[in-house]
């Protein structure tokens, strides 16, 4: 299929995977919204769904990007931290370890009260913090500089640089209780009193010894230092939730291999236009030149049609071009499907209706699917199959089960039926004829 002339673009949705709830009337999401863009396109394509890892993962988005662009999770992934890390451009050196981090609110007994400081730490909160924390240098009797670099709102990174004593090792366990350290990939959990753990060496080595002790002095001294910090002063006075605890998770080092470039593993060069630091620290490990946009703005309809202009621009310089959405993700996090809907239907509407206008389906295939799922009802990712939707070039136009509607009823019985994460990257850019018609 991929050839001159050919473009391809891969559409990933953030957490858009979604189950019934009472505040969409009983349905999800998704199925819920006003999607006549999504639904046009199912009409002309082929509908199916995706366990984007396995049966049971419940991934998160790095590991669900690395599955839908062809690369096993597991063991090509260098690991979170050292994605997020990429994406806010620390200069990891061989033997340095880089953890994925959270401001959250915590009791003085180590109970998570919030894992996201209420989402309203804002970025420049965030940064003050890390730069307290950072600036007491806490592990310095150990040997290792330790440095917190803040990200986006409570997103940030733990850059662990031994200064002696040798290398250090990512063969640690979480002391988030979010999620679960699976070789490189994070597998979420939903803990009935979640609390801060303990971080575990992962083999006998003195390196993963030496790491896991690291962190857990880091956690204990730096909590303190964030307690009594101006930022948290100012809200508390306020009545906000404070940022008085690090949840750390998947740590990573700089792999000895990197994996393949997408373009030797696919044939295909490729961009990325990215929203957040990990799926930029994605196109930099895999080769995809980086369009980083950021997050939205206070206009979404504005950025979503700014997003959709660049994609467009992206297509005329490269043939494929991987797009990420974190819209949906964040409303499932929080529960409130109402707003997950309203962010689906502007995805539909700023989005893919100008990206399709006058864009030429006969010379290029579009895919749009999720990393994974985040249901309201669940507050949290789960393994739910995901839609996915296939449309354009070499796509014969099967019509759609059901209402034609864009959601997951339609696509579980779509004629694409359910396949794997790995299947994504084959079906858009290699496979010349894709579907069974449907009159």
């Amino acid at each position: 299929m991929a050839g001159p002339g050919r473009s391809f673009a891969l559409v990933i949705l953030d957490g858009l995977g979604d189950r019934p709830h009472p505040d969409t009337g009983g349905k999800s999401a998704v199925e819920a919204a006003a999607t006549p863009n999504l639904d046009r396109l199912v009409a002309m394509g082929q509908l199916g769904q995706v366990v984007v890892v396995g049966p049971g993962v419940a991934p998160e988005s790095d590991a669900g990007v690395f599955a839908l662009l062809g690369y096993d999770p597991v063991t090509d992934s260098p690991g979170r931290g050292v994605l997020e890390a990429l994406g806010v451009e620390v200069p990891l050196a061989p033997g340095d370890v880089a953890l994925r981090l959270n401001f959250a609110t915590a009791d003085g007994d180590g109970r998570v009260l919030d894992s996201r400081v209420g989402r309203s730490l804002t970025t420049g909160e965030a940064k003050d913090l890390a730069q307290g924390v950072s600036a007491a240098d806490l592990l310095a009797d150990l040997g290792i500089r330790a440095e917190v670099r803040a990200s986006v709102g409570h997103r940030g990174v733990l850059w662990l640089h031994p200064t002696s004593g040798g290398t250090l090792s990512p063969n640690i366990s979480n002391a988030d209780p979010f999620y679960e350290k699976v070789g490189g990939m994070g597998h979420a959990r939903r803990p009935e009193e979640p609390r801060v753990l303990r971080v575990e060496a992962l083999d006998r080595s003195a390196e993963a010894g030496r790491t896991a002790a690291a962190v857990n002095a880091f956690l204990e001294r730096a909590g303190p230092i964030l307690a009594g910090h101006r930022v948290n002063a100012r809200r508390a006075m306020s009545g906000k939730k404070i940022g008085n605890a690090l949840l750390v998770r998947n740590a990573g080092s700089l792999p000895v291999s990197p994996p393949l470039s997408f373009t030797t593993r696919h044939g295909v060069e490729g961009a990325a236009l990215t929203e957040m630091p990990v799926e930029r620290g994605i196109a930099r490990v895999l080769g995809l030149a980086d369009e980083y946009v950021g997050m939205m703005g206070a206009d979404r309809d504005a950025g979503y049609r700014e997003r959709a202009r660049r994609t467009r621009e992206l297509l005329v310089h490269h043939p494929f071009v991987y797009i990420h959405l974190k819209g949906p993700d964040e409303p499932g996090h929080d529960g409130d499907a109402r707003r997950k809907q309203e962010v689906v239907e502007a995805i539909d509407r700023s989005y893919f209706g100008p990206f399709l206008e006058g864009l030429d389906l006969a010379t290029t295939r579009v895919a749009v699917t999720a990393d994974h799922a985040t249901p309201a009802i669940l507050k949290g990712h789960s393994d739910d199959p995901v839609p996915f939707l296939l449309v354009g070039a070499g796509v014969l136009p099967g019509g759609a089960a059901g209402t034609g509607k864009f959601g997951e009823g339609t696509a579980a019985r779509g004629t694409l039926g359910t396949r794997r994460g790995s299947d994504v990257l084959e079906l858009l850019l290699h496979t010349p004829t894709v579907g069974v018609s449907r009159a």
